[in-house]
């Protein structure tokens, strides 16, 4: 398989391991979190702009808003669940099989939900059937990011675990474009009401080209070279979850408050300041999304960027940095959203934003898998990941606006420094990890 074999292998206790080129290592853990992330930002947009007229019509707009934006809650809520399930799994069986199934079964639900009749068609089973597919999706998200970070970590040198941890990282502003693209076409293409009666359904149905590449993709990958080591040593736990809790469970709460932040910061950014810009501020769909697509480019150069970072002068600093720097932009950034059609105003709270959320984010791919050892390592970091979701991103999009609306978008602000201020204190009880030995 000339995909697989490469010229650099990775050494450990006299074992000669062959890792996956960089080309596949790349492909396989970005496309995964490309499609989790096309996946969410296809669900944010529409629960934001459609589903309260297709899902919740008989309630008022600011009812309908929050209820649609509490759907977009319950996958968050299932994906400890799914952490749990594939971590196991991916810890005790590899990570290679269990990535396969967790994409396999998100993409389904993903597909099904641009398939669900409306309100008006079946009342309120609809909803359940949204909520039921939200949940399913959940589950499949819970094993994919931290299946694709130690696909590429697994496979990296130790001189460049940072970097290659920002491939995964990169399928955030990947499946952000695609999707947010898509969205843009399609609302320059369609009138509003076209969109409310099938053009909302486009995004979900179209994910399906994707989840056939990233299977492909998976199925030409082995098996990465630390887990086959921990097995030739027979070093595989029988019980991950029950290890890792025992074990590590200081690291999974460290883990999470890091994380937490980052989901917090880029829902404000991607899915409450859409609906406040469209609702408050006088923007289109439509345009907002166009300054979205540009403020992400940004994204993802700073995700880059700040891993190269990290891999010269240690994670925690990085981090330490861009915690510190949120605070600060979290009590300022109200001022940029004032005004009616306020571009340049717009453009630069999404610009900051998105600057801050990729040196927040680039690092994470690495510092989460390196908090674990090898045997607990896929459920380590997945339970700290998607714990994180729940306490950063499942009902920040809800809280904002609850926020915004009760108390004015300097209330938003202050939410976000908290959650910027527990990311900083969890960093100070951290352990540089850089130089950690990834083998064991």
């Amino acid at each position: 398989m000339n995909n697989v074999i490469e010229s650099n292998k990775l050494s450990s206790n006299n074992s000669e391991l062959v890792r996956d080129s960089v080309r596949t290592v790349i492909f396989a853990s970005m496309i995964g979190t490309a499609i989790e992330f096309f996946d969410f930002y296809a669900y944010g947009t529409a629960a934001a702009a459609y589903f309260p007229k297709v899902f919740f019509p008989e309630v008022t707009p600011t009812i309908a808003t929050l209820l649609s934006l509490l759907t977009f809650g319950v996958a968050f809520v299932a994906r400890p669940l799914g952490s749990f399930v594939f971590g196991h799994f991916g810890d005790k069986i590899g990570r290679k099989k269990t990535l396969v199934v967790s994409l396999l079964l998100m993409g389904l639900a993903t597909f099904l939900i641009g398939v669900l009749p409306s309100y008006h068609a079946l009342g309120l089973a609809a909803i359940v059937l949204l909520c039921t597919c939200r949940f399913i999706q959940g589950i499949g998200l819970g094993g994919e990011w931290s299946g694709a970070a130690l696909v590429a970590t697994e496979n990296a040198p130790e001189d460049r675990r940072a970097l290659y941890g920002a491939f995964p990282e990169l399928g955030a502003p990947l499946g952000f474009f695609l999707s947010n693209g898509l969205f843009f076409v399609l609302e320059s293409w369609l009138t509003p009401a076209q969109m409310i009666a099938f053009g909302w359904r486009v995004p979900f149905l179209a994910s399906a080209f994707l989840v056939v590449v990233g299977l492909w993709v998976r199925a030409r990958m082995q098996e990465t070279p630390l887990f086959r080591l921990a097995q030739a040593k027979q070093q595989v736990t029988k019980s991950p979850l029950l290890t890792v809790f025992k074990t590590s469970w200081r690291q999974i709460i460290q883990g999470t408050l890091i994380v937490a932040v980052t989901y917090t910061l880029f829902y404000t950014l991607a899915t409450w300041s859409l609906t406040y810009a469209t609702t408050n501020l006088g923007f289109s769909n439509r345009e907002y999304l166009f300054l979205l697509m540009g403020a992400i480019i940004v994204f993802a150069v700073l995700i880059v960027f700040a891993s190269k970072l990290a891999d010269k002068f240690g994670r925690r600093r990085v981090l330490l940095t861009s915690s510190a720097a949120l605070v600060v932009f979290s009590l300022l950034f109200p001022y940029l959203l004032q005004g009616q059609r306020n571009f340049l105003g717009a453009a630069a709270f999404l610009v900051i934003g998105f600057t801050l959320m990729g040196v927040a984010f680039g690092p994470v791919g690495a510092v989460l898998p390196e908090l674990f050892k090898t045997e607990v390592r896929y459920s380590g970091a997945g339970i700290s990941y998607n714990l994180a979701a729940i306490l950063g991103a499942a009902f920040a999009p809800t809280i904002a606006t609850w926020l915004a609306n009760t108390w004015g978008i300097k209330s938003v602000g202050l939410y976000l420094a908290v959650m910027a201020i527990a990311c900083f204190v969890a960093l100070l009880t951290v352990r540089e990890t850089k130089n950690v030995d990834f083998t064991k």
